[in-house]
């Protein structure tokens, strides 16, 4: 029994109006689980971009005139729509993305949280006053939006994503072309529809579906100021390069690789839940999500055991069925992938858990990876250095903190860590010693809350920090201003 009544008929947002690609080209949007069809997406074409940018540049100036705290409050009604409609949004989502239904709606939630603090930030962009050398001269910073932004985004979380992108964005006077992944139109187009309905002006929301072409003209278009983009690090470098040759601002969050590092005086069933709900939690297809269990030597057995257990707990199915603990990867481009790894690992390390795809109970019409862990893993072995993005468990013995340290960094990824101990001088002394933009302690890898900055470092990340009270300032030009009022006689030089 289907769980759509209809297949959605999703179409571009631009100007104000909802309208096909110009091309008339869709493609079929299906549910990972089961094959499901849940709609048609346009799929795009430059010319759509063009048409985008354009009603982004003719909305500009009138939505840079617009008051910023006017600006924030269309953002807190935008919020407030949303929490009407989070176990809707959060429904869709399950069923074009796979993730099980809590985390799905959970994700909405989040989302919201950043929305009410973003709107805030309309009446906080304050720059600087500054004494000038220049006598009568009265000297301060203002901020100046860039113009039409691009925003490319993932599917992995289709709605956190391209909201936390879209807030501060048009909060800081920009308007927007939102590019979302191809695998998540549902959910993109439900936030066009949000802002529809929320009276934005034409023009300052606008939304392109599509695959590659559409995001390199967007990118490459001369009326596109600046660019945010989340999703592999291999194409982050691309647009880093060519972001680069034609001088606009960037901003990448990329991959990761993230360790969970567990010393002998930890709490070992504490750690092992967190490591299970941080590598199979959204059948690992998060940017924090464990990767790589670092474990002091003592306490490695019973932690491996206790992870075992869990992971043999797993329940994988329909992200809607209450019985459902773990979802499909979101296609079978993504699931080869984890299975490549699996197969790979096999040749690296001892397997403890799972491997292979999940079949039984009908779960071969969907992309089901079963729960994999490999014990006594080489830290340079290439399933404990590259990203995986399923739920793909190695773990990693040490028997010195250096040792830990050493492997924790040993990856050229940057996002998040973990440190259970129950020494605050130790975790003072990884918080210091870990490459990574976010640690967490005696706490799980994955995690992020609305007002603190999220990002990671090295490979992981470039350009300003996502979320937090800052996530504005990227979106943005400090202008430094001088106004010379007469009230003192100006003598000498400048200079």
């Amino acid at each position: 029994m289907g769980h759509v009544s209809s297949p959605v008929h999703y179409q571009n947002y631009i100007g104000g109006e909802f309208v096909p690609a110009g091309a008339g080209e869709t493609r079929e949007n299906r549910c990972p689980a089961d094959g499901e069809l849940l709609g048609q997406a346009p799929w795009s074409q430059s010319s759509d971009i063009d048409a985008a940018v354009a009603a982004a540049k003719a909305a500009f100036p009138g939505w840079r005139d617009t008051p910023a705290p006017v600006r924030g409050d269309r953002v807190a009604k935008l919020s407030r729509l949303i929490e009407d409609r989070a176990s809707d949004w959060g429904r869709a989502l399950s069923l074009e993305e796979g993730k099980v239904f809590g985390e799905g709606r959970g994700e909405v939630l989040k989302t919201l949280k950043y929305l009410n603090f973003a709107a805030g930030d309309a009446r906080r962009m304050t720059g600087i006053t500054a004494p000038s050398e220049l006598p009568g001269t009265f000297a301060f910073t203002t901020w100046r939006p860039h113009g039409v932004v691009g925003l490319i985004t993932p599917w992995n979380f289709p709605v956190c994503i391209p909201l936390w992108k879209i807030a501060p964005a048009i909060i800081a006077g920009n308007t927007v072309v939102l590019k979302p992944a191809p695998e998540t139109p549902w959910t993109a187009h439900l936030i066009a529809q949000a802002v529809a309905e929320c009276g934005f002006p034409a023009g300052v929301v606008n939304v392109v579906h599509g695959d590659a072409e559409p995001a390199k003209a967007l990118i490459e278009h001369p009326d596109v100021h600046a660019i945010s983009f989340t999703g592999s690090t291999e194409v982050g470098r691309i647009i880093e390069a060519r972001c680069g040759a034609l001088h606009k601002p960037i901003q990448c969050e990329l991959g990761g690789k993230n360790p969970i590092i567990i010393f002998d005086d930890a709490d070992v069933e504490k750690a092992a839940i967190a490591t299970a709900f941080g590598a199979f939690g959204s059948t690992g297809q998060r940017c924090t999500a464990t990767s790589r269990a670092i474990v002091h030597e003592s306490v490695a057995d019973a932690y491996v055991a206790a992870v075992t257990e869990l992971g043999k707990a797993v329940v994988p199915g329909h992200p809607l069925d209450s019985a459902t603990t773990m979802g499909p990867s979101v296609s079978q481009r993504q699931l080869d992938q984890v299975l490549k790894y699996m197969a790979i690992g096999e040749g690296e390390a001892h397997k403890v858990l799972g491997g292979g795809r999940a079949t039984a109970n009908g779960l071969d019409r969907g992309y089901f990876p079963n729960p994999t862990l490999f014990d006594h893993v080489d830290p340079t072995c290439r399933i404990a250095t590259e990203e995986i993005f399923g739920p793909v468990l190695s773990v990693i013995r040490f028997s010195t903190v250096d040792q830990a340290v050493t492997a924790a960094n040993g990856v050229k990824y940057g996002l998040t860590s973990a440190v259970y101990t129950s020494n605050i001088g130790t975790a003072f002394d990884l918080i210091n010693r870990l490459d990574t933009g976010m640690t967490q302690v005696n706490s799980p890898t994955p995690g992020g809350e609305g007002h603190l900055p999220f990002g990671g470092i090295k490979a992981t990340g470039t350009g300003p920090r996502e979320m937090g009270p800052d996530a504005w300032r990227f979106y943005a030009e400090s202008k430094t201003v001088y106004i010379n009022h007469g009230g003192a006689k100006r003598t000498g030089s400048f200079y």
